[in-house]
């Protein structure tokens, strides 16, 4: 047979604990919220731990890091020429082909050199 002992709580708590166990007696009850709390909620958790956390913004700056280096090594090789250039460039050769080219439903076509 278990060992059994008395618990001295006061009357609000033996109250709250009344009204939430349903079928269950006062030591069941009791047992069950011991129980779950002692549990490693790690895993059951919804919620990130600090060093959770930590490590995700840890991973983003190296992300945007590697992302910076990427665009500018990118420019770099495309040399020192202005991007604007390049625009303007690019949009006049498609304003001539579509006014050269109306017959053909005012499709844009680029050759490439």
């Amino acid at each position: 047979m278990a060992d059994k002992r008395m618990l001295i709580l006061p009357g609000e708590v033996v109250q709250k604990i009344d009204e939430n166990r349903g079928d269950l007696s006062q030591a069941e009850f009791i047992e069950l919220l011991i129980d779950s709390q002692l549990k490693d909620k790690e895993k059951d958790s919804k919620y990130a731990t600090k060093e959770e956390v930590r490590a995700f913004q840890e991973d983003m700056k190296k992300l945007l890091r590697n992302f910076l280096d990427f665009f500018m090594a990118y420019g770099m090789d495309l040399g020192k020429a202005a991007p604007g250039s390049d625009l303007e460039e690019l949009t006049s050769k498609l304003q001539s082909l579509q006014t050269e080219q109306p017959e053909k439903g005012g499709r844009a076509t680029i050759k490439y050199k």
